[in-house]
């Protein structure tokens, strides 16, 4: 457990995320592909492919960038190859979305504005607009293992508890519906902040790698729980 604890206060990925650094990558406009360099997104904070979604592996499944957005994505979603200006001109592996733009084609561009199922949204569209995000650990049913992951209460869907694998992946493994849980506190054991969310026979232990971390998510699950979202606050009909 100890050799656990250390990996995980060591793995850059959740020590930078916890603190909001990797969660907003800028992206460049539509019009700047291929005239500017992107800044590519680190292969440590997404686990699929930012486009088709299929999970990455050491062996079938690897991560590449794309050339022109910066993205990770898989090597099906990346066989192409464009002229990028900001490189000279030179051909370069692309994503199949920036190819089909460089190369003259029209571009769904409402793809985005379409409704996403419950577990489609990106982590960083998501955190950008959140209640609260940030790494926590989910622990299994036994209490002595669990997984590290990215959590997101929405702004715009305050009632849920989203749980993503990265901070950057581009949809949730997991969701929560908070409604109606009890949020219990649990004693702080080795360097560890546990809480629970519960409801009948369900319980969810989680911990977080700080007590003041820790407060932030018991009350905002307590919230939701309790049915309170943002309206509310603006209405005045909630407590302060």
């Amino acid at each position: 457990q100890d050799a656990i604890d250390r990996k995980e206060k060591r793995s850059e990925t959740f020590k930078t995320a916890v603190h909001g650094l990797e969660t907003d990558t800028p992206a460049l406009k539509t019009e700047e592909l291929g005239r500017r360099a992107p800044q590519w997104v680190r292969d440590n904070l997404v686990t699929m492919c930012m486009r088709c979604k299929e999970p990455f592996n050491a062996l079938t499944r690897r991560r590449h960038h794309c050339r022109a957005c910066g993205y990770v994505v898989c090597a099906r979603c990346s066989d192409y190859k464009a002229e990028l200006q900001y490189d000279g001109n030179r051909l370069s592996r692309v994503c199949q979305e920036c190819f089909v733009f460089l190369k003259g084609h029209v571009v769904l561009e409402e793809r985005e504005g379409k409704h996403k199922g419950i577990l489609e949204k990106g982590a960083a569209e998501v955190s950008s607009r959140s209640l609260l995000c940030s790494s926590l650990q989910l622990l299994d049913k036994n209490g002595k293992g669990g997984t590290r992951g990215w959590f997101v209460i929405p702004q715009d869907d305050p009632l849920v508890l989203y749980i993503y694998a990265a901070p950057q992946d581009v949809r949730a493994h997991t969701s929560i519906p908070l409604l109606g849980y009890e949020v219990r506190d649990l004693p702080q054991s080795d360097a560890r902040h546990p809480f629970q969310l519960a409801q009948s026979r369900q319980v969810y232990t989680f911990v977080a790698d700080t007590e003041e971390l820790k407060r932030r998510w018991m009350r905002a699950m307590a919230r939701s729980a309790a049915g309170i979202t943002p309206r509310d606050d603006e209405d005045g009909d909630a407590d302060p």
